[in-house]
């Protein structure tokens, strides 16, 4: 769109659309409108798809079910924003800023979030499969059964983040912050949680089966009745971690620190604790049947 826009006239008969009064809905597709104050503007079920709208002002703007796909919103002002179920696959969010947003139910998938704020915001059964989150900030958010499967979340924030039965699998999360995050019933099988912080995480019933959380830090993280079988914990701190009931057989446990943990009746059939630290653990009715390289440190 090479025209010039009256913005102004575009919202009031999107406004009188909206309300059965005639107009027009928004079609601001392809529209440029870099750097643009669309501040608290009503585009509820607006057209912004392919619209270049880097490091525009939208702060508690209306975007109900707006249509955002492809849309260029890097380094835009979105905190606060109604985004709750807007289409915003493949669409270019880097940098932006969307502390507070709603976008609960929103289709994030594909979308570029490298380096975005979204503290404190509402992503429940949002989708954000395969999206870029690479150094995103998502401290205190909600993601609870949010769609994440495949998303690249390395080096991001998430503490304190509630990702309760959100989907996770095959995610990349290394180096990732999840410290205090509740994952309980959150399925990571296959998820690269490398050199990942958990402390004090609740991850109970959780699927991590096949994850690789070598070096990762769980020092007081919640596993109880997790699925574990089959995961890399090689090296990771697991002192003080509840993991009573869980699931670990044939688990690579080779040099991690299960120091003063609780594997009360855990699973730990084939596993490898070769240089595992154990002390003080307790493993009451654990099955330890078929343990492998068992010359765990006292």
């Amino acid at each position: 769109m090479n025209v010039t826009i009256n913005i102004e006239q575009v919202l009031e008969d999107h406004k009188l659309w909206l309300t059965g009064k005639g107009g027009k809905r928004a079609d601001l597709s392809g529209a440029i409108l870099s750097g643009a104050n669309l501040s608290g503007a009503n585009l509820y079920r607006a057209d912004l798809s392919g619209a270049i709208l880097s490091g525009a002002n939208l702060y508690r703007a209306d975007l109900f079910r707006a249509n955002l796909y492809r849309a260029d919103l890097s380094g835009a002002i979105l905190s606060r924003a109604i985004l709750s179920g807007a289409t915003l696959s493949r669409a270019d969010l880097s940098r932006a800023i969307l502390s507070g947003a709603n976008l609960s139910g929103a289709d994030l998938s594909r979308a570029i979030l490298s380096g975005a704020n979204l503290s404190g915001a509402d992503l429940s059964d949002a989708n954000l499969s395969c999206a870029d989150l690479f150094s995103a900030t998502l401290s205190r958010a909600n993601l609870s059964d949010a769609d994440l499967s495949g998303a690249i979340l390395s080096c991001a924030d998430l503490f304190g983040a509630t990702l309760s039965r959100a989907d996770l699998s095959r995610a990349i999360l290394s180096g990732a912050n999840l410290s205090g995050a509740d994952l309980s019933r959150a399925i990571l099988s296959g998820a690269n949680l490398f050199s990942a912080t958990l402390s004090d995480a609740d991850l109970s019933g959780a699927t991590l089966s096949r994850a690789d959380l070598s070096r990762a830090i769980l020092s007081g993280a919640t596993l109880s009745r997790a699925d574990l079988s089959r995961a890399i914990l090689s090296g990771a701190n697991l002192s003080s971690a509840t993991l009573s009931r869980a699931d670990l057989s044939c688990a690579n446990l080779s040099r991690a620190d299960l120091s003063d943990a609780d594997l009360s009746g855990a699973i730990l059939s084939c596993a490898d604790l070769f240089s595992a630290t154990l002390s003080r653990a307790n493993l009451s009715g654990a099955i330890l049947s078929g343990v492998i390289s068992i010359r765990a440190d006292p």
